[in-house]
């Protein structure tokens, strides 16, 4: 069975920092790409980050970047999504998602294929 998990989230305050792992199972996670995303209450999906499978330099959504930091750990089939400084309007549930995609499509793509795959979401609040 196909699954991706996304854990981490949580209630932090302005300027913390947080990590949030996406753990896959049932696919070889090392030839897909990982995507991040986020969509707060009334607003569109975000593109947050997008790491290739070939782990190549991951891009970043404009309001993250330089703030956020996307690895993965194929040994543990899990993808990470560091984020520093944390602002008021970074508060959304956050996803990851999964597709098999060139390393050179992985800033404009919005893995919504028939064959891509996608967690439950994980809630970040950052409130004072």
């Amino acid at each position: 069975q196909v699954q991706l998990v996304e854990s981490g989230g949580g209630l932090v305050q302005p300027g913390d920092s947080l990590t949030l792992s996406c753990a896959a199972s049932g696919f070889n996670m090392v030839d897909y790409a990982i995507g991040w995303f986020r969509q707060a209450p009334g607003k569109q999906r975000e593109t947050v980050s997008c790491i290739s499978s070939e782990n190549t330099s991951p891009y970043y959504g404009g309001s993250v970047k330089g703030r956020f930091l996307a690895s993965r750990d194929n040994a543990r089939k899990t993808v990470y999504l560091q984020m520093n400084s944390l602002e008021p309007d970074d508060t959304a549930v956050y996803y990851c998602a999964a597709a098999q995609i060139p390393s050179w499509y992985c800033s404009h793509y919005t893995f919504t294929g028939p064959s891509d795959y996608w967690g439950q979401g994980t809630q970040v609040t950052v409130s004072s």
